[in-house]
């Protein structure tokens, strides 16, 4: 990482200036901000700087709050209270602040170090929409009058199917035929989907009580488990039946997507989250580190679109507990309930990005300022 710093601001000053000198010039940066050198770069070259965060508004003033020094790790305090916020628990709070991971604060100072520089950019772009945090986004707006929400960060064709031609997906939905033959003729909402992401993974036991779990809650399910970690489903285990299929891999929006899914065990990483937003889809919340834990937080007591699966003192989810969560949302009248606020976060999630919503407006707002810029220059 420390390389990285260090080689990266030279290598990208390198790149815009070759671009310059073959008649590309760069207008515009657009940069993650765990970078912030490059924000740094670009005004080096007088060049329009946009942070684009792609994580969710509450995690983000978490960090920023950090970097004023309003919060200190490890936290002692019980509750958290901050500016715009629900009232926050340890649990609710990004996993950098606790555990071992506090002895080496590396991580923690490089997602606080995201706002080190953020006061220079000329745009703060953020992956959500406005309705899903309103009082934080108005906050925020406050403190940088230049913060705008102009997600989700999804394929219209997902959402609204605005853009008639948003085939980006049509490879993803072909490696996705098994899954997808299998889906085919499960009935509507039947289909519990499990999916830990691409980093966090579970442990040899977590791992057995998933697979029980699954298997004794008598639902049909698709589970995603990585080639890696394979060898740690039980042996008896069948990975491809008529209630069950275990995949390496799919295309999880198109997945999602499906009118057979059910509901959807997930960590909660934000793309994740996201995406069972957009799709209507209920959520049975694992959170394993990192911001997660503030994604369940909102999924459970804020937006009400999903619960979360308990843990016993050796942070596990038994096979009997998920059992019962997968039935309270596929069976209960609670379960009902968590659906329909799903389904209406879906609805204001493509109004939110549809012609004349808030992050249509807010991306359209940025665009003409760009091309205003460039009429003046």
């Amino acid at each position: 990482m420390i390389v990285f710093w260090q080689v990266g601001p030279q290598s990208f000053a390198e790149l815009i200036e070759k671009l310059g000198r073959t008649g590309y010039p760069v207008d515009c940066v657009i940069y993650d901000p765990l970078m912030p050198w490059a924000l740094d770069v670009a005004k080096r070259f007088g060049i329009v700087g946009v942070a684009f965060f792609t994580q969710n508004l509450v995690v983000n003033s978490i960090y920023y709050h950090a970097h004023l020094g309003n919060l200190q790790a490890p936290l002692t305090e019980e509750e958290i209270f901050l500016p715009g916020l629900p009232k926050l628990q340890h649990q609710d709070m990004p996993s950098f602040f606790f555990m071992k991971i506090v002895q080496d604060p590396v991580v923690l100072e490089l997602v606080v170090a995201q706002f080190s520089n953020i006061d220079k950019a000329d745009w703060i772009l953020c992956n959500s929409f406005y309705e899903l945090n309103k009082e934080i986004a108005d906050w925020t707006m406050k403190t940088w009058p230049k913060f705008r929400t102009i997600g989700p960060s999804i394929p219209s064709m997902f959402l609204d199917n605005q853009v008639k031609d948003d085939e980006r997906y049509v490879v993803a939905k072909f490696t996705s035929e098994e899954c997808l033959v299998w889906l085919n003729d499960k009935p509507k909402g039947s289909v519990v989907y499990v999916s830990f992401g691409s980093i966090a993974a579970l442990n040899e036991e977590q791992t057995v009580e998933m697979a029980c779990g699954l298997r004794d809650s008598g639902s049909y399910f698709l589970w995603v488990v990585r080639d890696s970690d394979q060898i740690k489903i039980p042996k008896d285990f069948e990975k491809k039946s008529e209630k069950g299929l275990v995949v390496t891999w799919c295309s999880q929006l198109t997945v999602l997507a499906h009118e057979a899914i059910g509901c959807f065990i997930t960590h909660c990483g934000w793309n994740s989250t996201l995406e069972a937003l957009s799709l209507g889809v209920p959520t049975v919340a694992m959170p394993q580190w990192s911001d997660q834990g503030t994604n369940t937080k909102l999924i459970v007591d804020v937006w009400k679109s999903g619960i979360r699966a308990p843990l016993d003192e050796k942070q596990i989810v038994r096979r009997d507990v998920l059992k019962h969560c997968i039935r309270e949302i596929l069976e209960s009248e609670k379960g009902k309930e968590i659906k329909s606020n799903a389904l209406q976060w879906k609805n204001l999630t493509a109004a939110a990005i549809s012609k004349g919503g808030s992050s249509h407006k807010h991306i359209t707002e940025f665009v003409d300022s760009l091309f205003h810029l460039q009429a003046d220059s």
